[in-house]
């Protein structure tokens, strides 16, 4: 990251998939770089989620050389569907932008580093880099920031169930459950999907298909499941309605893998 004299500066820090274990050597060193955190609170349910982080701050930074700012994160809708979609995460993600440029004004010296603490890896599938973009766009606040790479859930995945993410001279695609309701990518027989709260893979039961499912992974609520779909679809189901019902909600990840026909 440019240093600029009084200019604030910004990390975006990866810290795993859950497991404290998985910061990287230069995520502690921003982190023990930082004058303040911010948090967006989840609300009651996803409450763990900033115990985390705290956990983690507790762990690798000296108490009293930071503050944690909270502020609660905007409610986005997710019954729209179709054309809807991509408004209502446009409209989710401006709302977080006007938080985000209200933090940074209001609780970050002009001399003084902050930072964004993001589950597994902030360049995959993650809101944090669009908005602070935004953020420097309205032109109200100026900043430099930086981007420290964490693991990701895919990668902590396959890690967990001792597999590898593609084949030997194989593409291997990351798609969403979204996509992946729409059906599997031609020519891609190593698929990862992420954020699927309907379940998609269920209408592959009929192929042969195997899947290495996780959900928590790195926490000490951690679920894995692998084994051809139709063997495996009936636990996962169970599995994940009884932990979200638990819980309040959950992160899964899961990879496909088609076996090639004989």
């Amino acid at each position: 990251m440019r240093q600029t004299r009084g200019v604030r500066k910004i990390h975006v820090i990866g810290i795993g998939a859950g497991d404290p274990d998985q910061l990287t050597l230069q995520a502690v060193r921003a982190l023990r770089g930082t004058d303040v955190f911010f948090v967006l609170d989840k609300g009651e349910a996803k409450a763990d989620l900033v115990r985390l982080r705290r956990d983690m701050l507790r762990t690798h930074v000296q108490e009293g050389t930071y503050r944690v700012v909270e502020a609660r994160d905007p409610e986005r809708d997710r019954a729209a569907g179709g054309a809807a979609y991509s408004p209502a995460v446009d409209d989710w993600r401006s709302a977080r932008a006007g938080i985000y440029e209200r933090l940074i004004a209001e609780e970050l010296g002009p001399d003084q580093t902050g930072a964004f603490l993001v589950w597994g890896d902030p360049a995959l599938y993650d809101s944090t880099l669009g908005i602070l973009e935004e953020v420097l766009e309205r032109g109200r606040v100026d900043f430099a920031y930086d981007v420290v790479p964490g693991i990701s859930s895919v990668s902590a995945l396959v890690a967990r169930h001792r597999t590898g993410l593609n084949r030997v001279a194989r593409p291997v695609q990351i798609t969403t459950g979204r996509r992946l309701a729409e059906g599997l990518p031609e020519g891609v027989d190593d698929v990862v999907v992420m954020l699927d709260a309907h379940q998609a893979f269920r209408r592959y039961a009929d192929q042969d298909i195997d899947i290495y499912w996780g959900a928590y992974i790195g926490t000490p609520d951690e679920i894995l499941v692998s084994g051809p779909i139709a063997e495996a679809a009936p636990r996962i189901e169970r599995l994940r309605a009884e932990a979200r019902e638990r819980k309040g909600w959950i992160m899964d990840t899961y990879l496909l893998r088609r076996n090639p026909e004989k």
